[in-house]
């Protein structure tokens, strides 16, 4: 029986969804990946910042899209102890710019996810997986990139049916 692990970045507070900003006390990337998580007997691991960014849509916005503009690679405050263990890993984030926030890009950089499968899943507000398959597939060369699922943020509490059908497709 193959070990798998959640991985996934998200963000609470204020966010756009259905074309307003609303204050989300969980983000829509982990309402997802708690789902998945309880459909695959997943551990977890939340992708995080040292320096988050604005609890404020719009600076969020502005910071996120400079660190994007500079190809950066924030800090995150930790990593899963090892990876090796894991056969498969759910990649989650909310789509940025036609991709994944940096702190994925990061993430990704500092394994080598070699033999491993990634399942990789966003939410987004119309804007789909957008370039983020064929970033991952860079970044993971050797790892066997799956079929992704993107999610509609705004519906992500009314997805389960979507999330199960996806976790159980081959």
């Amino acid at each position: 029986m193959s070990k798998v692990l959640v991985a996934f970045y998200s963000r609470a507070n204020e966010n756009y969804v259905n074309g307003q900003i609303k204050n989300l006390k969980v983000g829509n990337t982990e309402i997802a990946a708690n789902e998945i998580a309880n459909l695959t007997n997943a551990d977890m691991f939340k992708i995080e910042q040292v320096n988050p960014y604005s609890d404020n849509y719009n600076e969020c916005i502005s910071q996120a899209q400079d660190d994007q503009r500079k190809n950066a690679r924030p800090e995150l405050k930790k990593y899963p102890e090892r990876i090796d263990e894991y056969d498969v890993i759910y990649l989650g984030y909310p789509n940025y710019w036609s991709t994944m926030p940096m702190a994925v890009f990061t993430f990704l950089e500092h394994f080598d996810f070699g033999n491993k499968i990634i399942k990789p899943f966003c939410t987004h507000e119309g804007s789909g997986m957008g370039s983020s398959i064929n970033d991952i597939k860079k970044l993971c060369p050797n790892a066997k990139v799956e079929k992704g699922l993107a999610i509609h943020g705004g519906s992500v509490e009314r997805s389960q049916k979507d999330i199960e059908n996806w976790v159980k497709s081959k």
